[in-house]
């Protein structure tokens, strides 16, 4: 069974945080460099990708704990597994083998789930980052014409990213936390020209952030604007996750429900940030702000960002059982 078949039939579960799980492993520098990266010259603590490599073992009971607790979709740990995004490490030439290693983790885990549970399929999206540069802002206010990086560098190193995701068994796509669509479109040509390549199509989910309370994306998108820029590439799902918590996030994904002839996805932060930088809302509070979603029939996956945990999912989980979910015109679903 496919990933739009279960879609049609219920609300999906996606996981939550890996970065907020991987915290608490108290991992040292040890841990990242691993008898790989031993004699690099530069501190590689906060490579969180590079876990997949080093300590697989980690990054792998993270995922069977997000599919203890319910659910149907993990997310590879690749988040920042583009060569744009490694070059800060001097890795910038490990990016297919990090992100190909990461996706056999994550399959291998949910494989595990479904032989012991068939019903219950689970699926491995491969997480695409937004990378640490943006194709439409300058990073110089006084050059305000000047970009960090092209189109077709962001294109090429996307396409290596994908290639090791889809060499390592995802089954679907996942472009997220988009804070410039541009990028995201950079993302998406190189997922399609790929596609083109090897003919193997794999489903694309999409999701964006919007930034703060005046409701756009960092490069200065409504949710309207960005649903209408992404509208004529076969996308799966659109959605929002990231920055905001559920109660914030919530009129832009209604926006986006309303709108949308795709299956939508949210997948919030646990709140929004405390003084310290920490996430303080609990499964039960995120839950209670979450089931507005489900009662509202706004969405088809429904996840944690920021600060969830596999308490968080499970208690999303409990709201989407059994619960009938967001309809779309067939006609105009993905096929």
């Amino acid at each position: 069974m496919n990933i739009q078949q279960q879609l049609e039939k219920k609300i999906l579960v996606l996981d939550g945080a890996m970065g907020t799980m991987i915290q608490r492993y108290n991992l040292r520098e040890e841990d990242f460099r691993g008898e790989f990266f031993n004699e690099s010259k530069i501190d590689l603590k906060g490579n969180n990708d590079l876990l997949s490599l080093t300590r697989p073992d980690v990054i792998q009971e993270i995922h069977e704990q997000y599919l203890k607790a319910g659910a149907d979709i993990i997310e590879t740990n690749s988040f920042s597994g583009t060569s744009i995004a490694q070059s800060d490490y001097s890795l910038d030439h490990i990016a297919y083998q990090l992100n190909k290693a990461s996706a056999k983790i994550a399959k291998k885990a949910a494989n595990k789930f479904t032989k012991q549970d068939p019903q219950k399929p689970r699926f491995v999206a491969g997480a695409i980052g937004p990378t640490n540069k943006t194709a439409s802002l300058s990073p110089d206010v006084s050059n305000p014409g000047y970009r960090a990086i092209t189109f077709d560098q962001l294109k090429d190193a996307y396409k290596e990213q994908v290639r090791g995701l889809i060499d390592g068994g995802v089954d679907v796509l996942l472009v997220e936390t988009v804070f410039d669509t541009l990028n995201a479109k950079a993302a998406l040509y190189a997922i399609q020209e790929l596609a083109d390549e090897t003919e193997k199509r794999i489903p694309i989910m999409v999701s964006g952030t919007i930034t703060d309370a005046s409701g756009r994306t960092l490069s200065g998108q409504t949710v309207e604007a960005f649903l209408i820029s992404l509208s004529h590439v076969p996308i799966l799902s659109i959605g929002f996750n990231c920055a905001l918590g559920a109660k914030q996030l919530y009129p832009y994904v209604k926006t986006l429900s309303e709108q949308s002839n795709r299956f939508v996805s949210a997948y919030p932060n646990a709140g929004l940030p405390n003084e310290f930088g920490e996430y303080d809302q609990g499964p039960e509070a995120m839950a209670k702000e979450v089931s507005s979603y489900v009662e509202g029939n706004l969405v088809n996956i429904l996840g944690g960002c920021c600060g969830t945990t596999p308490d968080h999912i499970q208690a999303m989980a409990e709201i989407v059982d059994g619960v009938t979910p967001r309809l779309l015109n067939k006609a105009e679903a993905i096929q």
